[in-house]
Order: structure tokens, then C-alpha cells, then sequence
């Protein structure tokens, strides 16, 4: 196996664990309708809605990713535009709301942010939710990047790569000076549109104008105009790119290109900007708009909200952290020392560079220590001493009779009850029973339309559910028993210590002979 065989079969091990499933979805969905129910339960939030935003909406989070929830205020039918005060005193509101809905913890409200917003977390499956007022902008812009990676899959599966990989080397959060995944989102789209040939056009091909100058006058023609824009454009690109070369680089041979791409990036940004609006490097002193902005260490405009920096967070100290962490990820994947003895691709070594030990511990388990050699510590000689300790809990025991540990022993995650409910009930069928399995969770989601995911669920009535506890119990025998196999009926219940053998014998110094005499 080559090692971009490897690479490759590596990140699609880790795309199936961090990305969502229908379980992930239906939390969020609960979550949604949780947050609904505390609103609508304050005279002073009657009338408002709930809407989600953010990557849950583009298709872009993790199974580890937060929520993000903007509560509208209608206005009419025009753009609400209610001021920073207001939007402090409402969040006070909502959150008074929900401590007497109960069912949250954790607050922390935030008012001096940009945008000002209220952290919770929920009881259900512990997911932190973000908590905004009338953050329209924000939902277009989670509606065109689900449009947009709808034109190439791989943009999604390079996100969910980046965001696990940023994680691991601690470069995934603002308020430590480094990224926010809004920021890492805009450099995988970047870096789609410049590699050759490029899979991502510029977005002002997508929509030739700034999306945040349009949110006005009345909300319902004003997406509806942006909506009809951005899917026309979308259309005719698919036609345009189908008949030219395509890009066929493989998702391994396009991480490693991104992390080369940005390996410099601490030097390259006192000169340039990223601009994903052209699909350009932009040197900051001749672009007008970016002038009055030099004063920060990176400058990636946001697209949708010219000229504002979406990496403004990024500190000049990190910055020459983050472009380390890139360069030396960069030199480990394109180096050839990822093979063992036996000439194979070393997937923990690979690991180690790509996700958090979390992760790597979902893929290939914890860490198996190398077997040592110890005179002093003799494994059983006979299968029945080793599976009798083995089925004690049991670990072998020195000369000494102190224990050693052959392998180290890792306490497993204790799921909560909302995740063993669904898998109880088939964990208790019998694999010889007749019964069949409920069915799982089935889950409908369509991007394009962009509805929201919709669970049925089957419920078992315990009558149902009785016959299968039944069928677990295992079948006992013993002297007594007249209906047991002959050979389990005329067996001693107790257990005669194996022969010892000659390894087993106490070692005997040899010593010469001497007279007494």
C-alpha cells in the first residue's frame, strides 16, 4: 500500500466518524423545538421565531459541533433592524426564559461581542448552542455555502478534514487568537479556487454584489431575490465546468496541496489579503477598500459582508503558530517515513498529524503497549488457567504476586440514556430468535430543497419487547440437572488446576557435593 493509499483510506476513517448522523440530526431538531417552547412560553417573546443558522444549515458541522439559533423579531414584513441595546435586553430575556423552562445550563451571556449572543448548553446530548436576535445576514450566508458545496462534495469532506485538523493542533478558536471555523470554511473554498483547474468559481460569479447591502426593504423579496440569483448562477456553472477539464485530484492529494498552500502564511499576510470574492491573493496597500483594515495580523475578507474581516480574531503571535502548524503538517503527509517494519503505512502516525486523540481513539482504539520481554512474567501455559483468570477479571501475576498488565486498561465512554434507548432493544434480540430488530431511525434530508431532516421512530410496547429479554437467558447446567448434555451432566463443577509442567517447576540450584564426614 503506497502512502497516498493510505492517506486516502485515512481521511475516509475520519470522515466517518466526525461527520453527523441521523441520530446528530435529531438532536439538533430537538434542540430547535425545545428552544420554540421556551419562547413561546414569555409574554415578552410572544411572536418570535426560532431559526437555526450556521453550519447545521450548510451541511458543514461535526457530530461535535455547537448550534447556532437566531430568534426573530418580526417586523412587519420588512428586515428587522433593532439596535445592539435592544438586542441585549432581548437576549436577557430569552434567557430568563429558559431558566424557568428549565432544561438548560451554563449561561453566559455576552454582550459586548460584535454580535451579541447568549451561550447555553443543553441537557440534550450536552450540545452548546449560540443564541442570537434578527441574525438575517447570517442565515443567507449559511444558505450559499450549503448551495455552494452542492456544486463539488469534496468542499464539504475537505471542511469537515480542516476543522477536525485545525482542532487537533489548537488552531480553532478566537478566543485564543487563532481561527474561527467561518474563517477555515473561507480557505478550503479559497484553496478550491485556485488549484488547477479549479473546482470552485469566484464567488461574485455565484452573486455579482454584496449580499449584506441587499438584506433590505422586505425580507421576503429581498432572499427571494438572492435565492433566484445564486441558483441560476449555479446552473449555468455546472454546465460551463462539465464541458472542461475537470479536477480529479483525490481528497488526499487536495489536503496536502492545502496545507502547502498556506505553510507561509504568516509571511505572505503582511503583503496580501485572500479575497474569495475574485478567488484572489490581493495586496492590501492597493485595494481601497482593505486600507482602514491593515491593522490586522490576517486579512480574509467575507464574501458575503464586504469588507469585513472574518479572521480578525487571528493575533500576530498565533499567526506564526498557525503557519508552523501548517508547514510541519504539511512536511510529515509529503514525507516517505510512514511505513513499519513490515513496509505498511502507519496509521497512528498518521492520526497523530490529522485528529485529536478523541478521534484517533474512534478509529483504531487506544494505544496498544509493544509487547516486552520480562523473564520474571510467564503468560499461562495452558488455555483453560488463561481463560478461568481471563473470565475472573483477572491479570497474571509475578513471581512476587504483584500484578502486571499485559495491555492497558481504558475505561470505555458511558453513553448517555438517550443513546442506549435506541440500541437497547436490539442488543437483547437474540441472535438465534425469530424476532426481528425495530427498525432504526430513518431520516429524510434534501440540501437542495433545504427542509429540514424529518425522524420517524418505531416504539415498542413492553409486551414486544418481553419475549425478546427472554430469549437472552443462556441455558445452565450443572451435576444436578437431568436435562443437560452427558458430558456437562457427568463433569466435577470444580475446577482441577491444570499438570504442572516442567516451566512451571521451581528452578533448583545446582550445587556440589560435599562430604559431612
Amino acid at each position: 500500500m503506497s502512502a497516498q493509499s493510505a492517506l486516502d483510506n485515512t481521511l475516509r476513517e475520519i470522515l466517518r466518524v466526525v461527520q453527523p448522523s441521523p441520530k446528530d440530526w435529531t438532536t439538533r431538531l430537538q434542540i430547535i423545538h425545545q428552544l420554540r417552547e421556551a419562547i413561546e412560553s414569555m409574554e415578552s417573546l410572544r411572536g418570535a421565531t426560532v431559526e437555526p443558522f450556521g453550519s447545521f444549515v450548510s451541511n458543514l458541522f461535526t457530530i461535535w459541533g455547537d448550534l447556532d439559533v437566531s430568534i426573530e423579531f418580526t417586523n412587519g414584513s420588512f428586515v428587522s433592524s433593532n439596535g445592539k441595546k435592544q438586542k441585549q435586553r432581548l437576549l436577557g430575556d430569552v434567557m430568563n426564559a429558559l431558566r424557568q423552562k428549565g432544561g438548560w445550563r451554563r449561561y453566559q451571556l455576552i454582550p459586548n461581542a460584535r454580535v451579541p449572543i447568549l451561550k447555553v448548553e443543553s441537557n440534550i446530548q450536552n450540545v452548546s448552542c449560540d443564541i442570537s436576535i434578527d441574525n438575517l445576514k447570517c442565515q443567507v450566508k449559511s444558505k450559499l455555502l450549503l448551495w455552494i458545496s452542492e456544486i463539488d462534495t469534496r468542499f464539504r469532506d475537505m471542511v469537515l478534514l480542516v476543522k477536525e485538523w485545525a482542532k487537533a493542533h489548537k488552531i480553532n478558536n478566537p478566543r485564543a487568537g487563532t481561527f474561527n471555523s467561518y474563517s477555515l470554511t473561507l480557505l478550503v473554498l479559497f484553496h478550491f479556487q485556485t488549484c488547477s483547474p479549479a473546482i470552485l468559481p469566484p464567488l461574485k460569479d455565484i452573486y455579482p454584489g454584496n449580499i449584506i447591502d441587499n438584506l433590505r426593504g422586505l425580507r421576503v423579496d429581498a432572499e427571494r431575490h438572492i435565492a433566484e440569483t445564486c441558483v441560476a448562477n449555479i446552473e449555468r456553472i455546472k454546465r460551463a465546468y462539465s464541458m472542461r477539464p475537470k479536477n480529479r485530484s483525490s481528497l488526499s492529494e487536495l489536503f496536502v496541496s492545502f496545507l502547502g498552500k498556506f505553510s507561509d502564511i504568516s509571511t505572505r499576510a503582511s503583503e496580501f489579503g485572500i479575497c474569495t470574492y475574485t478567488g484572489q491573493w490581493h495586496a492590501i496597500e492597493s485595494n481601497t477598500r482593505w486600507l482602514p483594515k491593515t491593522s490586522y495580523s490576517l486579512f480574509i475578507e467575507d464574501p458575503f459582508e464586504q469588507p469585513e474581516n472574518s479572521a480578525r480574531a487571528v493575533r500576530t503571535g498565533e499567526l506564526t503558530r498557525i503557519s508552523g502548524a501548517f508547514a510541519m503538517s504539511h512536511h510529515r503527509l509529503i514525507s516517505t517515513d510512514h511505513s513499519s517494519f513490515s513496509n505498511m503505512p502507519d496509521q497512528r502516525s498518521l492520526l497523530a498529524t490529522l485528529v485529536r486523540p478523541q478521534t484517533s481513539r474512534l478509529i483504531v482504539g487506544p494505544p496498544v503497549r509493544n509487547p516486552v520481554y520480562n523473564p520474571e512474567h510467564r503468560q499461562p501455559t495452558h488455555p483453560q488457567r488463561f481463560r478461568a483468570e481471563s473470565s475472573r477479571g483477572r491479570t497474571p501475576t509475578s513471581n512476587n504476586g504483584a500484578r502486571k498488565l499485559t495491555h492497558p486498561q481504558v475505561n470505555p465512554p458511558v453513553p448517555s440514556p438517550s443513546q442506549v434507548q435506541p440500541l437497547l432493544v436490539p442488543m437483547l434480540v437474540h441472535p438465534r430468535s425469530q424476532v426481528q430488530p425495530p427498525q432504526a431511525h430513518k431520516l429524510v434530508y434534501s440540501p437542495s430543497q433545504g427542509q429540514p431532516p424529518q425522524v420517524h421512530k418505531l416504539v415498542h410496547s413492553p409486551s414486544q419487547v418481553q419475549p425478546q429479554l427472554q430469549t437472552t437467558e443462556p441455558k445452565r447446567y450443572d451435576n444436578r440437572s437431568t436435562t443437560g448434555p452427558k458430558q456437562l451432566r457427568n463433569r466435577s463443577t470444580t475446577i482441577k488446576p491444570p499438570p504442572q509442567t516442567h516451566q512451571d517447576r521451581p528452578q533448583q540450584m545446582w550445587r556440589p557435593r560435599c562430604d559431612t564426614s
